[in-house]
């Protein structure tokens, strides 16, 4: 299987995002109206200015870029978008070097496919974009960095996409605890794992959902579940079992650096269920203390 992934840097949103919205858009649109979107822009910007003020800004930007219309208004607010799932797979290890390597398994037709390098509010962040603004993982110039996992539980709820709230943090958050926060105070519609690590090492990974309170731990790995998974046809579907017992394993015994990123390459971390949705779209490794990040696919690596 090959899909195009395209690498794009502009500090302040202009030409290039202007054209990516305009390729992507249409296919986001589609997929809003088939699952019955309402759109109400007031109260879409409304639940900005109360949850997520800071990013009021760019989100008038991006909207005025783009002469977004209703729906567009609202789905760029990342605020009560349709249900989604997805698997993943991610670690952080801090022996030697502080590293976060995560598998993104998703339906590669669905896949965005973008690495965006910006500056929207002062601050240089690199992040596997989603949705046109929000983040997959990703890592600020302070060398936090951040990733999710879908957290295995079918609920919807109140609240924004969890891309969103990445961006939200990648763009205005310097460490863990920061982030931290963030997560515990923003509402998720849908249940996440997200592991975060900054250049200190310091590392967290939150479980949110929209019916519970959220959890912090100081878990170095993470998969698609939340505790005892009761959700059997997502445990048997994505083998999240399996894959967060094989995470356990090699960081106890140590294994870091290249090792570790080569093993995301492989099973049962590396997933080719590709035709049921589920194949892993690439590898990413974000490295704070350097500033760097790599995407990776069996036989090929690029470096930012």
């Amino acid at each position: 299987m090959k899909r195009l992934f395209t690498s794009i840097s502009e500090s302040i949103a202009d030409f290039k995002w202007q054209k990516l919205f305009r390729e992507r858009w249409p296919a986001y649109k589609a997929w809003l109206n088939a699952r019955g979107t309402d759109y109400n822009s007031k109260i879409s910007i409304s639940a900005l200015k109360i949850y997520m003020p800071e990013l009021l800004a760019t989100h008038e930007h991006l909207c005025d870029l783009v002469r977004a219309d209703e729906a567009a208004i609202c789905f760029l607010s990342g605020f009560q978008p349709p249900g989604y799932a997805s698997a993943c797979s991610q670690a952080v290890n801090t022996k030697g070097i502080v590293q976060l390597v995560r598998n993104y398994d998703y339906h590669a037709d669905r896949f965005e496919g973008v690495l965006l390098k910006t500056s929207w509010n002062g601050k240089e962040v690199i992040a596997s974009s989603d949705c046109l603004m929000g983040v997959l993982d990703g890592m600020n110039e302070d060398g936090l960095a951040v990733s999710l996992t879908f957290g295995g539980r079918k609920i919807v709820g109140f609240g924004f996409g969890v891309p969103f709230i990445l961006r939200y943090i990648l763009e205005f958050c310097s460490t863990v605890n920061d982030a931290a926060k963030v997560l515990v105070s923003v509402p998720s519609h849908m249940s996440y794992n997200v592991t975060l690590v900054d250049k200190s090492g310091t590392v967290k990974t939150v479980q949110i959902a929209p019916d519970r309170k959220s959890v912090v731990t100081e878990t170095a790995f993470t998969t698609n579940h939340q505790g005892a998974s009761n959700w059997a046809k997502n445990k048997d579907h994505n083998e999240t079992a399996t894959r967060a017992v094989f995470l356990e394993n090699i960081l106890d015994r140590g294994m870091s650096g290249d090792s570790l990123t080569n093993s995301f390459l492989h099973p049962p971390l590396y997933n080719q269920n590709y035709q049921r949705g589920l194949g892993t779209l690439y590898t990413a490794a974000y490295y704070p203390e350097d500033g760097a990040m790599q995407l990776l696919w069996p036989g090929h690596t690029l470096n930012q």
